[in-house]
């Protein structure tokens, strides 16, 4: 303990010839208080000298009290640019008079650093004005390590989280590509299956129609078998491009309560006399923006598969309700929409837990040997997601299930809207054709079936040739007949600079799969789609001259 200049006890502080009276009398107050304070405390006037400090300060500077009381950091500590700051520090606090709290790094006696939280306020007199500062220091530096090492040891941790996730990540996609080959597999075998029985028919009934000596009504026979071969192909073409969702969609706005009443007793015939069909329909019409067949399509295969689950007997329910929300499924997020709910309920057999998170792949059925072809969910599947919709499926073993298919619904559609159709002569037969199709033996084939048919043909295999041949005039011809998918400029393109150069000279497109058309459904072009048969070629090339739409 030391003595100030009137003997008074002042533990490790003193008078350092400047301080004031009032200053003087604070101190002797705090000196009695500061020893038992844990920690560094200490008070220094407005030079910034220390006026008082208690055990912990005496540790930290390394000397004893009469030493450094009267004296600056700068005087007192060993490292210049530690005292700097500090002084720094205390300037800027008695300038503002803001009390604050702040984190230093020190060196201590020993050499060794550390981390002090100090806690700094102005010191005042009775008048209000600044005249020194007080403050406090804690040794936090061991709690600094341990932060320090619990952040090392989040950001290890942190690490190991995401190399696990990674590595996660890296077997789910070695499972789902191996889902994926597997399911390219199964369609592979189900395609290859189902076109060699087609190809049978059709590789049978050529090899009987060369017999020179077959009756006509084998003959006729095996024709017919062969054209329904066909129909047969391209049905299950498109319900492969359904499932893909790469068909050529020709959306029209319509009212989903009006055509489930119109195809009621369609469903009603494909169903069976046993199965009875039960419309719950709102009082409002309910109106979307899809290709009107495939939903058609859609109807039934989902109508066949609750006949299907209820074999043959039971009650069909088909219910409608509007401005709905998609919910979330398969992964994918919620959509408020609005959306129109087509659900169609049965109370069958129900699907397997296993099982439901297959039903809408190609091929897959759980129905018996030559009962299904595994196709009919997989269209419904892919014209939902393609119109922007979705289908879901809620299913209980021994219960039933219930389908529902979401798409986006629209406003009415405003009345007199409907296209109106430009009508020129029939020019029929003797017409001149441009045909455009890079396939040799589709080109040649097509320019035999016009030629057969009476008309004039002209076939190029590029859309390059057929400008040239068009020239300035037109060339002569009376209608484009052009493939879409050509090396080059494609057909949509050709259709487009055609009408730009020649508006007068109508073009049809063919095609039987084409990305540009999946994205591009307006494309404002008549479409025939492969494979084609001469009487619908002859009908769309009738029509089209005629200034008609074709279907």
């Amino acid at each position: 303990m030391g003595d100030d200049r009137s003997g008074q006890p002042w533990g490790h502080g003193a008078d350092a010839g400047a301080s004031t009276d009032a200053a003087r009398a604070q101190l002797s107050l705090a000196a009695s208080l500061i020893e038992a304070v844990p920690g560094v405390v200490y008070a220094k006037d407005r030079q910034g000298r220390l006026i008082l400090g208690n055990a912990g300060t005496t540790a930290l500077i390394g000397l004893p009290p009469e030493e450094y009381i009267g004296r600056t950091d700068l005087e007192v500590l060993r490292d210049r640019d530690q005292a700097l700051r500090v002084m720094a520090n205390d300037r800027r606090i008695m300038e503002t008079q803001e009390a604050e709290q702040i984190e230093e790094e020190v060196s201590l006696p020993d050499g060794t650093r550390a981390v002090w939280l100090s806690t700094k306020a102005p010191l005042f007199d009775a008048a209000g004005e600044v005249i020194g500062l007080v403050g406090s220091s804690l040794d936090i530096t061991e709690r600094k390590r341990a932060e320090e090492e619990r952040q090392a040891l989040n950001t290890m941790l942190e690490q190991r989280v995401a190399a696990a996730i990674a590595e996660r990540e890296q077997v789910e996609d070695a499972m789902r590509q191996s889902q994926k080959m597997e399911a390219v597999g199964q369609l592979t075998g189900g395609v290859a299956h189902d076109f060699n029985n087609l190809l049978t028919i059709i590789r049978s009934s050529v090899d009987l129609l060369r017999r020179p000596d077959l009756p006509d009504d084998r003959r006729r026979r095996y024709l017919d078998a062969v054209s329904d071969t066909v129909d047969r192909a391209a049905r299950l073409t498109r319900q492969l491009l359904a499932f893909a969702r790469r068909q050529t969609l020709k959306p029209e706005t319509f009212d989903v309560c009006c055509k489930l009443s119109e195809v009621v007793d369609m469903l009603d015939t494909l169903t069976g006399a046993r199965v009875d069909i039960a419309l719950q329909l709102p009082e409002q019409p309910c109106f979307i923006d899809a290709d009107l067949s495939q939903f058609e399509t859609a109807l039934v295969n989902m109508a066949v598969n609750a006949r299907d689950a209820m074999d043959g007997t039971g009650t069909i329910t088909l219910r409608v309700t509007a401005h709905r929300t998609l919910p979330a499924i398969r992964g994918h997020a919620e959509s408020p929409g609005p959306f129109v709910a087509v659900s169609v309920v049965d109370h069958g057999e129900g699907i397997a837990p296993q099982h439901l998170a297959a039903i809408f792949e190609p091929f897959f059925t759980t129905k018996g040997v030559g009962k299904g072809t595994g196709l009919g969910l997989s269209q419904v599947f892919g014209f939902a997601k393609q119109s922007g919709g979705d289908v879901e499926v809620e299913s209980t073993p021994g219960q039933g299930s219930t389908f529902t298919l979401y798409l986006p619904q629209v406003s009415e559609p405003a009345q007199g809207a409907k296209s109106v159709n430009v009508t020129v002569a029939p020019r029929g037969h003797g017409s001149h054709v441009l045909v455009v199709e890079d396939n040799v033996e589709v080109g040649g084939f097509a320019s035999q079936i016009l030629e057969d048919l009476g008309y004039h043909p002209h076939w190029v295999t590029n859309a390059d040739a057929a400008l040239a041949k068009l020239g300035r005039d037109g060339g002569g011809f009376d209608i484009v007949f052009s493939d879409v998918v050509m090396p080059g400029m494609g057909g949509v393109e050709l259709a487009h600079t055609i009408r730009a150069r020649l508006p007068h000279l109508p073009v049809i497109l063919a095609s039987g799969y084409s990305h540009v058309l999946v994205d591009d459904a307006e494309h404002g072009f008549p479409l025939l789609n492969k494979p084609y048969s001469a009487e619908q070629l002859s009908s769309a090339l009738r029509a089209t001259l005629r200034g008609q739409q074709i279907g």
